[in-house]
């Protein structure tokens, strides 16, 4: 008989982590089928394309339209900020970055 091992309670099955730009709070959808579908946008992808596929996948709908409408001093999010917040999405999935204070 194969030897069994149980490692349920090494397992997360938390809740969405929230990510605050501003004013605005944002869900990051951290599921792993997410995140596998997220790899492999940035595999198969540009730069570029890989970020709009990528927050379509780890935001709902409403959240990337407010990301996107985001302003201060009258001007939008540069390419570059939005791929920021990609990034930081991603560590905060993965637990690369220390989350702030609740």
């Amino acid at each position: 008989m194969a030897k069994v091992v149980n490692i349920t309670e090494k397992l997360e099955f938390e809740s969405n982590p929230i990510m605050e730009i501003g004013t605005l709070e944002v869900e990051v959808k951290a599921d792993a089928e997410t995140m596998l579908r997220l790899m492999g946008v940035f595999a198969e992808n540009s730069e570029l394309e890989a970020v709009g596929k990528a927050m379509n996948l780890i935001f709902d709908p409403e959240d990337v339209k407010a990301i996107c409408n985001l302003k201060r001093n009258g001007r939008k999010l540069s390419a570059g900020s939005l791929m920021t917040i990609v990034q930081e999405a991603m560590k905060l999935v993965l637990g690369e970055e220390e989350q702030g204070e609740q």
